[in-house]
C-alpha cells in the first residue's frame, strides 16, 4: 500500500484490510471483487491484483511461508527491487538497500549527486550510493531511518537542516546548495483523452462492465464508454462506444456530468450522458463481462475514482447535470 501512497492515506486502509483478511491464507482465498472492493481509492490497483495472487503463490508454492531470500521473494507478482529490498531488510534483516523518492532527495543532497532523480537510467547512481551506505547489520533499521529522514527533515521545500543528523557531512548543505538538489529532468506536458461515458438504464437497473484484470484499472467495474473520434461530438460517441463495446443501441438522453480526473501519466475528461437501453442483448459468452444492477446495489462493486466521482448524482431526481472537480489519483 505504501507503493505510491502516503502513509496518512494507507493506514485506514490498511487497518480496513488486516480487520477483514487477518491472514495470509484468508486474503489468498478471497475473492478478488472483495479485494478490489476494500482497495477502493487507493489507486494502482495492480498492486492489489499483484498482492492477491503473491498470497496464493506462497500458500501453494511456499508452504504459506513468505520466503525470506532474494530470488523466491523477488519472483512474487509485483515485487520489484524496492519491495524486496525493504521486506526481506526490515522483515529478515536481509543486507538490502532500499531506495524510494525520500532516499534519492537525502542521497543527491548528501553527495551533491547531479543526476536527475526522476531519470530511469540514473536509478543505478542512487542504488550504488545507498548500498555503499547500508549498515550491514542493521540494515531494516538503517532502511527506515533513511527513508523517515526524507520523508519528515530533509523535505521537497524547507528541508530541516539544522535539525538532520547527517547535515555535516551533507555535501549541499555546506556548500549552500540545497536548493539545487535533487535534480530533476523537466517533465513533458501531460496528455488529456476526452472520454464519453453512457449510464444505460433498462427499467430501474443501469448496466457496468468490467474492464480485464490486466491493465489499468483491471478488474475494476466501470460504466461503458470510450475515446471521442476526431470532430466526433460527446454524445455521438456515446452512443457509438456502447454500439461497439457491448452490442446495445441506447438513446442518449441528458448529460449528467463533465468529469476530470488525473493519472500517473495523462488526464481523462469524462463526458458522461445518462442513456435508455432501446435495443439489443450483452452477449453472455462476450468478451466483456457485465451485470445489470439497481442504482442501491452499486456500492457493493469496487469502481475507479472517476466513475464514483459523478455516481452520487444517479440518485438525484431528474435528469442531473453538473460539473464535478478534478482531482489527483493514479490506476
Amino acid at each position: 500500500m505504501l507503493q505510491q501512497t502516503q502513509v496518512a492515506t494507507a493506514i485506514p486502509y490498511y487497518r480496513r484490510f488486516i480487520d477483514r483478511f487477518p491472514t495470509l491464507r484468508a486474503l489468498a482465498q478471497a475473492d478478488l471483487d472483495a479485494v478490489l472492493k476494500l482497495w477502493e481509492g487507493l489507486g494502482y490497483y495492480a498492486r492489489a491484483r499483484n498482492l492477491h495472487r503473491a498470497c496464493a503463490l506462497v500458500l501453494t508454492h511456499h508452504g504459506g511461508r513468505v520466503p525470506g531470500d532474494w530470488e523466491p521473494f523477488r519472483a512474487l507478482p509485483g515485487v520489484g527491487d524496492y519491495i524486496a529490498a525493504a521486506v526481506l531488510s526490515i522483515a529478515f534483516e536481509r543486507p538490502f538497500a532500499v531506495v524510494d523518492g525520500n532516499v534519492k532527495r537525502v542521497l543527491a543532497r548528501l553527495f551533491a549527486l547531479p543526476a536527475p532523480v526522476n531519470r530511469p537510467a540514473a536509478h543505478k547512481s542512487f542504488q550504488a550510493a545507498a548500498d555503499r551506505l547500508l549498515d550491514r547489520r542493521r540494515p531494516g533499521d538503517f532502511n527506515q531511518a533513511l527513508m523517515e529522514l526524507g520523508a519528515l527533515v530533509c523535505t521537497p521545500a524547507a528541508p530541516q537542516c539544522p535539525l538532520c543528523p547527517l547535515s555535516r557531512y551533507c555535501t549541499a548543505f555546506k556548500a549552500g546548495a540545497i536548493a539545487r538538489y535533487p535534480r530533476r529532468r523537466p517533465s513533458r506536458p501531460v496528455p488529456e483523452v476526452e472520454i464519453a461515458v453512457g449510464v444505460v438504464f433498462k427499467q430501474a437497473s443501469v448496466l457496468i462492465t468490467r474492464r480485464p484484470e490486466k491493465g489499468l484499472l483491471g478488474g475494476l467495474w466501470e460504466f461503458p464508454g470510450g475515446k471521442l473520434r476526431e470532430g466526433e461530438s460527446p454524445a455521438a460517441a456515446c452512443a457509438r462506444e456502447i454500439k461497439e463495446e457491448v452490442g446495445l443501441a441506447v438513446r442518449v438522453a441528458a448529460p449528467l456530468a463533465v468529469v476530470r480526473h488525473a493519472y500517473s501519466h495523462f488526464r481523462v475528461r469524462l463526458h458522461v450522458f445518462r442513456c435508455r437501453y432501446t435495443g439489443g442483448r450483452v452477449r453472455r459468452n462476450g468478451p466483456v463481462e457485465h451485470r445489470w444492477v439497481r442504482l442501491a446495489a452499486l456500492d457493493r462493486f469496487a469502481f475507479p475514482g472517476a466513475n464514483r466521482k459523478f455516481m452520487p448524482l444517479l440518485t438525484q431526481d431528474g435528469e442531473g447535470q453538473g460539473a464535478v472537480p478534478e482531482e489527483e489519483s493514479t490506476a
